[in-house]
C-alpha cells in the first residue's frame, strides 16, 4: 500500500493569478494511485480551482486527488474566495477545472429569469450557452442538487404531519412560521414568489402574515429550525451537513418551484481537447455523488472539523477509485 503522503504544491501563501486575484487556500491534497496502476493522464498539466465554501473545496480536492492519481501534474488552487475569482480564473485560462452549479450559471452568469424545473433540460441549456460563449465544457452533472429548500425538525414534521410544501399550505395560519435570511427573502426567485406558488402569499391574512416570518443570519436558521423556535420551517441548502447533524426533515418541493442546482464538473475546451480522457475520469466521480454523499462529506468538514483533503481522499478510497 503506497504511503499516504501530502502533496505540497509550490505556491506562495498568497498567490495572485494574473488578471483575477485568485488566492490558493492551501494547495494540498493527498497522494494516491489508481488501483490499476495505470496513468492515463501522464504528462498532463492541470490546474484545479474551486469556490471557497465547504462543498466546493471538497469537490475540488476530490478532483485534484483523483486526477493526480491518474498521472496528472495537478496544481491545486481550491478555495478561491467568492464565486467570481474561481469563475474568472477559468474564463481567463488560469484554471482548467471547476465544479459549478447549473442554477448559478443560468441565473448569475447568464441573467436568465425563467425557472426550468427539469434538471436535465436546464443542464442542456447551460451546456450549450457556456460552450458557445466561453468554450467551457459542462460535463454531464452529478447526481446531487444543492438547491434551496425548507426543512423542519423531525418532531415538528411528525406533529404537523408535513412532508411537502403543499402540506405546509394546508396548515392553520398560526403554524406557518418561517425563518429565512435577508438575501433569500428579497431575491426575485426567492421567498415571496415561492409562497405565491404554493397559495399562501406573504402578508395575506390567509397566507403567511408578516409577523410569521423571522429574518436572520443563514447559519442561525439551522439551529432555530431544529429547536422549532421561532419558526417551524427554515430555509436550508439540500446538501448542507447540518441537515443530517440536526436531524432535520427536508420538505419536498412538490410544485417544483426551486431551480435545480446540479453539481457539474466544468472543463476549459482547450484542455478537454488536449486530454479527452478527462470526460471518463470526471464522469467516474460524478456518477457516485448523491445528495446523501455530499451531506455526509460536508458534515465531516463542517461538523467534525476534518480537513477537506483528508475527507476527499477517504471518500475516493472508500469507492475503490484510488489506492
Amino acid at each position: 500500500m503506497p504511503l499516504r503522503a501530502v502533496v505540497l504544491i509550490a505556491l506562495t501563501a498568497v498567490l495572485a493569478v494574473a488578471g483575477c486575484g485568485l488566492v490558493s487556500s492551501s494547495g494540498t491534497f493527498e497522494k494516491a494511485t489508481l488501483p490499476s496502476g495505470e496513468t492515463p493522464l501522464k504528462g498532463a498539466k492541470i490546474v484545479v480551482t474551486s469556490k471557497s465554501f465547504t462543498e466546493g473545496v471538497i469537490l475540488g480536492k476530490i478532483t485534484a486527488t483523483y486526477l493526480a492519481a491518474a498521472g496528472a501534474d495537478v496544481t491545486d488552487l481550491t478555495g478561491a474566495p467568492g464565486s467570481a475569482s474561481s469563475r474568472q480564473a477559468q474564463l481567463n485560462g488560469d484554471a482548467d477545472i471547476l465544479w459549478e452549479y447549473t442554477g448559478t450559471a443560468w441565473v448569475n452568469y447568464h441573467g436568465n429569469t425563467e425557472t426550468i424545473s427539469d434538471p436535465h433540460l436546464l443542464w442542456e441549456k447551460v451546456r450549450d450557452v457556456e460552450l458557445k460563449d466561453h468554450d467551457l465544457v459542462w460535463l454531464p452533472p452529478a447526481n446531487f442538487n444543492d438547491t434551496y429548500a425548507f426543512a423542519s425538525s423531525t418532531p415538528t414534521a411528525k406533529r404537523l404531519g408535513v412532508t411537502s410544501l403543499s402540506d405546509v399550505a394546508k396548515l392553520p395560519v398560526a403554524d406557518r412560521t418561517f425563518c429565512v435570511d435577508d438575501e433569500f427573502y428579497s431575491r426575485p426567485d426567492g421567498f415571496k414568489p415561492m409562497l405565491e406558488k404554493y397559495g399562501m402569499p406573504l402578508g395575506a391574512p390567509n397566507g403567511v402574515p408578516l409577523n410569521n416570518v423571522t429574518r436572520m443570519d443563514a447559519g442561525v436558521i439551522y439551529t432555530s429550525t431544529a429547536k422549532s423556535s421561532p419558526c417551524n420551517f427554515g430555509e436550508v441548502y439540500t446538501t448542507d451537513g447540518r441537515v443530517k447533524n440536526l436531524d432535520l426533515v427536508v420538505l419536498d418541493d412538490d410544485k417544483k418551484f426551486f431551480l435545480p442546482y446540479s453539481g457539474t464538473a466544468v472543463v476549459r475546451g482547450e484542455i478537454m481537447k488536449r486530454y479527452p480522457q478527462l470526460a471518463e475520469l470526471l464522469g467516474t466521480i460524478s456518477q457516485r455523488l448523491t445528495n446523501d454523499v455530499m451531506i455526509n462529506l460536508n458534515a465531516r468538514v463542517d461538523i467534525d472539523g476534518e480537513d477537506p483533503a483528508t475527507v476527499a481522499y477517504d471518500w475516493l478510497k472508500s469507492e475503490k477509485l484510488i489506492n
